[in-house]
């Protein structure tokens, strides 16, 4: 795939601005430029844009109905775009299509005909793209917003099957993930913005995301499809790390994120039959509904009624995997390995373990460590969840509020209290932080969160969730692929991706203890 395929959009309110993006895109990479004219503040100075160009251009001129920022009248935006084709400046122009029969083509500008809804996918789309077509373009445009898997099927299936160059997708969150899609069906090119904090459109990737996480250029008809379901998934680094291993390992396959609400996941999985998906991690709120999902299960699912893999089988159907299971173990027996160098050699069986939550991460803990022989309690907001979890697994539950009252070896926090963007939370009172203890975080977004902090600054020895997150990944990788990753190099990865929102969280850091926080 040629590397025009990536059209960057630069959007800015001052042509100073501007002028400043384009260089650095070009700079950057970029070989083909979409100028959100609507965005400027003053009148397009297309002089002083002209002499810019490195690279093809496409002019558009998008209206608020259309999701724009264009504040004048109609009149006056007709004006400007036909100012925009004969300036000679740009290769290409972007017509809605209400109004691109009202504009003549001009010399070799290229024209692609669009139709936005920020609303909603509509029920007639198919009838609007059949009009559409009827239209003079060289590209057809098809912008709508997704409000669920089923939408994000029927456009990928227009795109699928358009007689035509069509670009079709999804806006938003729910959307994101056929914003990657329409090159694998078909797409001339997908659009990223070069500023994301500019807020151009909901769901558009950056152009930075474009180059360091989704290998856009490989993507053809026969890219396998992975991804992580979940909702949030936002904050996943799961596509970095996945897609980056694809790629060492010289796998063709695009890893994206799937948010599914809860209560969705049957109907997601039959949305995206027709991709088809052939794999998925999964995370809160899923893993015990993709456990009850799966046709077959390994042993660990079943134990623990909680599934972080779905891996797809020859029949279509899907096997259920827990890879956190393992990863549990591994990551305290590693530590209690390098422990082991200066003192004593402690097993598993010997730890006494308080665990704060009871969702799909506390069951796994809780089964595996039971497996091992080790004395558990578990603790949850709720505690009708902790004391059913504690009679599945027979151990001890205690109620929240009396979490601070149990004595512990090893400390191991599965709620999100303390995830980004929520940094200043945690999950327990920092008294209870003891020296000799261990205190293990599955959170890793932030790697060193407060509770990871404050242990360390009062002697316990800690385990983050990077170690988790990295063992669990590279045994799902193995099970999608069937290769071995190499997991130093998936750590050094998340652990970079991390450091930004590391050196965020130490700047911003106060010297007040915060309240603890209740799991939510």
């Amino acid at each position: 795939m040629s590397s025009d395929r990536v059209l960057v959009v630069i959007g800015r309110t001052r042509h100073k601005m501007v002028v400043a993006e384009l260089a650095e895109a070009i700079k950057r990479g970029a070989k083909f430029v979409e100028l959100r004219l609507d965005f400027l503040a003053k009148a397009v100075d297309f002089k002083r844009l002209s002499p810019l160009k490195q690279c093809p251009w496409v002019a558009t001129l998008r209206r608020p109905a259309d999701g724009g920022r264009y504040n004048g009248t109609e009149q006056e935006r007709m004006m400007i775009l036909r100012q925009a084709i004969v300036s000679g400046a740009f290769e290409w122009v972007d017509l809605e299509t209400d109004i691109a029969g009202s504009v003549p083509r001009f010399g070799p500008v290229k024209r692609i005909v669009s139709y936005h809804n920020t609303a909603e996918t509509p029920q007639n789309l198919d009838d609007i793209y059949a009009n559409m077509l009827k239209q003079d373009a060289d590209v057809y445009k098809i912008a709508v917003a997704a409000q669920s898997a089923d939408d994000v099927a029927r456009v990928l299936h227009l795109q699928r099957t358009a007689p035509k160059p069509t670009v079709a997708f999804c806006m938003g969150d729910i959307g994101q993930p056929t914003r990657f899609l329409a090159l694998k069906f078909g797409a001339p090119w997908v659009y990223a913005a070069f500023n994301k904090e500019r807020g151009i459109a909901p769901g558009l990737p950056s152009f930075d995301e474009l180059r360091t996480t989704y290998n856009v250029r490989s993507i053809t008809a026969n890219t396998k499809v992975y991804g992580v379901l979940g909702d949030p998934v936002g904050h996943s680094l799961s596509p970095l790390v996945h897609n980056h291993m694809y790629k060492k390992l010289g796998v063709d396959a695009l890893y994206l994120p799937f948010r599914v609400p809860r209560g969705q996941l049957p109907q997601a999985l039959e949305a995206y039959e027709q991709l088809p998906v052939s794999g998925y991690s999964v995370t809160i709120p899923h893993k015990e509904a993709a456990a009850g999902l799966a046709r077959e299960s390994e042993p660990n699912v079943q134990v623990t009624g909680s599934a972080n893999t779905l891996v797809r089988r020859d029949d279509g159907k899907f096997s259920a995997a827990n890879t956190d299971f393992a990863a549990t173990t591994d990551s305290l027996r590693a530590h209690l390995a390098e422990r082991a160098k200066d003192g004593p050699a402690v097993q598993l069986s010997q730890l006494s373990v308080l665990i704060l939550g009871a969702g799909g991460v506390a069951r796994s803990f809780a089964y595996a460590l039971h497996r091992e022989g080790a004395q558990i309690t578990i603790t949850s907001r709720t505690y009708e969840r902790a004391q059913k979890l504690a009679e599945d697994v027979k151990c001890k539950a205690v109620d929240w509020h009396a979490r601070h009252n149990v004595s512990f070896d090893v400390l191991v926090n599965c709620t999100p209290v303390g995830m980004h963007p929520n940094v200043d939370e945690a999950p327990c009172h920092f008294s209870i932080l003891k020296p000799g203890t261990t205190v293990f975080d599955t959170i890793y977004t932030p790697e060193t969160t407060l509770l990871i902090r404050e242990a360390r600054s009062r002697g316990a020895d800690t385990i983050t969730g990077v170690d988790m997150f990295v063992r669990q990944a590279a045994r799902q990788i193995e099970l999608f692929t069937g290769l071995t990753p190499d997991i130093e190099a998936m750590r050094q990865i998340v652990r970079k991706a991390l450091s930004p929102l590391t050196k965020a969280f130490e700047e911003d850091r106060g010297t007040a203890e915060p309240t603890p926080t209740e799991q939510p």
